[in-house]
């Protein structure tokens, strides 16, 4: 299968996008399909590119070692919100961000925004959790410039969220946001594709991704260590221990889980079962919360202040890069490489596909 080279990303996304101006209300089949790798899967933007910023404006103070509710006491809100609005022009290659957020959301079909369902899967274990600015940020873009109800959306980790609301109380959301918790937990089972063959081809994952309820699904991470056999790090895709059931990640077999369970429609979207396309994609953004951030994981407290974000619309692809250019390089955090290529070379990549020189593009 060809690779996506920026000019045949950019005939497919133009034909992507006519199609979507051309037929508002595409059907989307009930039946389960496996990814065709290499394939596009958010129509409007480059899906290999990611995009970074280190800015030691976003926070007040250096205090590496601190908890959750001191990093937000330190937080300049402002600057945070003006560095997503560049890292989304970024990402874009627009300069308007009101523009470039439009790009990066796309309404599903048949439905309005104001009925629109939105998920964001955000990481609740341990010490480190995103920090308000970015979520306030995230969801205040999604009410205010695209129209999305507030009560609409639904802020979730199926696995450790059940003291979210205490442990982390998020300020700034608009009012009506949900703050769910586990949100029932990963309890409905479904398809799991291959290389995840060890638990039968099935696996528990939050009801309301299994039968379609959520119509975007938002993934912010952070930027924590955690076993080798993840690639000694957890991120967006490792953060989807929390959508489906962590559980098989934790025996024979885990790294597989690890890929297989991000090569699902219930994290991509719908697909056509005879190409294996992504027909409408479910998960439009992916983030990382570098604020702060730990060689350790993942439990301990932060252990670093980079002031770094970083964005992209393709999991495995944001996880590789941050793993290898931010950990690796920048921190001295060396990966497992082994794990690591895996996030490019299981869904069809390799690095020569990588836009501007295989970097992490950094906006300022």
């Amino acid at each position: 299968m060809p690779t996506i080279t920026r000019r045949r990303f950019i005939k497919q996304a133009a034909v992507a996008g006519a199609a979507i101006t051309a037929f508002p209300t595409v059907w989307i089949p009930k039946a389960k399909a496996a990814w065709s790798q290499n394939t596009m899967v958010h129509p409007n933007v480059d899906n290999l590119r990611v995009v970074g910023i280190t800015d030691a404006a976003m926070t007040r103070e250096q205090e590496p070692v601190s908890p959750w509710k001191r990093q937000d006491e330190l937080v300049n809100s402002e600057t945070v919100w003006e560095n997503m609005d560049k890292l989304a022009s970024g990402l874009t290659e627009t300069r308007d961000p009101g523009d470039a957020w439009r790009t990066i959301f796309i309404k599903p079909p048949r439905k309005s925004w104001s009925d629109t369902v939105v998920a964001i899967k955000t990481n609740n274990i341990g010490r480190q959790h995103t920090r308000s600015a970015v979520m306030s940020k995230v969801c205040r873009t999604l009410t205010e410039t695209m129209g999305v109800k507030p009560a609409n959306i639904h802020i979730y980790d199926a696995c450790h969220g059940s003291r979210m609301g205490r442990s982390t109380p998020f300020a700034g959301l608009p009012e009506g946001v949900r703050v769910e918790g586990t949100w029932g937990g990963s309890s409905t089972f479904t398809d799991v594709p291959p290389p995840s063959r060890h638990i039968g081809g099935e696996a528990e994952c939050i009801k309301y991704l299994v039968d379609n309820t959520v119509d975007i699904l938002i993934n912010i991470a952070m930027c924590k260590g955690h076993s080798s056999r993840f690639g000694g790090y957890t991120m967006t895709m490792k953060n989807h221990f929390g959508t489906f059931s962590p559980s098989p990640g934790h025996t024979m077999g885990s790294t597989d889980y690890l890929m297989a369970i991000n090569q699902t429609p219930e994290i991509l979207g719908p697909m056509d079962k005879k190409s294996g396309k992504v027909l409408y994609p479910r998960q439009q953004l992916c983030i990382i919360d570098a604020l702060w951030a730990s060689k350790c994981g993942p439990t301990c407290s932060s252990s670093h202040q980079p002031n770094f974000l970083a964005m992209g619309v393709t999991a495995p692809v944001l996880d590789y890069q941050v793993a290898t250019k931010f950990r690796g390089i920048k921190m001295g955090w060396e990966p497992n490489q082994k794990v690591t290529r895996r996030m490019l070379t299981d869904f069809g990549y390799t690095e020569g596909d990588l836009p501007e020189g295989g970097n992490i593009i950094e906006v300022s």
